[in-house]
């Protein structure tokens, strides 16, 4: 599927599993955030809506005035952050990198990279829409 030109009634039939779909103030701005800070692609990239994609991974953006029917947004705060007691994942991102580009851009260091007991290098970072995303790879075994 060309993700650059496929209908919306076409890609919306295509979503299979699990979807994460992001509401943002500014989806332009959001997306200069991820590109930035966690290498991802966007497409069909509007005012209102974008197709993100990190290795195999999909999610969707969609503007706050775009969703003026839907029931979420009447629960929505004024201010961030806005995705309390959420984690975004990403596996295979490196938190290093990420944490270093992750201030520059706009965003908020809540945790620098940190081996954790789970087997995980992971970074916490809030993006300017309140979101928590966390970079990790895996650590290496011990050799011996």
């Amino acid at each position: 599927m060309d993700l650059e030109t496929v209908s919306a009634e076409d890609f919306g039939r295509s979503l299979r599993g699990i979807g994460l779909n992001l509401l943002v103030r500014d989806v332009r701005a959001e997306i200069a955030f991820l590109e930035t800070v966690f290498d991802v692609s966007s497409h069909r990239v509007s005012d209102d809506f974008a197709i993100l994609t990190l290795g195999d991974q999909m999610l969707q953006l969609h503007a706050d005035h775009g969703y003026h029917s839907n029931p979420l947004l009447s629960l929505l705060p004024e201010t961030p952050p806005r995705g309390a007691g959420i984690e975004i994942r990403l596996y295979d991102c490196d938190p290093d990198r990420t944490a270093a580009r992750a201030e520059p851009a706009g965003g908020t260091l809540l945790q620098p990279p940190t081996d954790k007991p789970h087997g995980l290098r992971e970074a916490y970072i809030l993006c300017p829409n309140g979101y928590a995303w966390v970079p990790s790879r895996p650590i290496p075994e011990p050799k011996g």
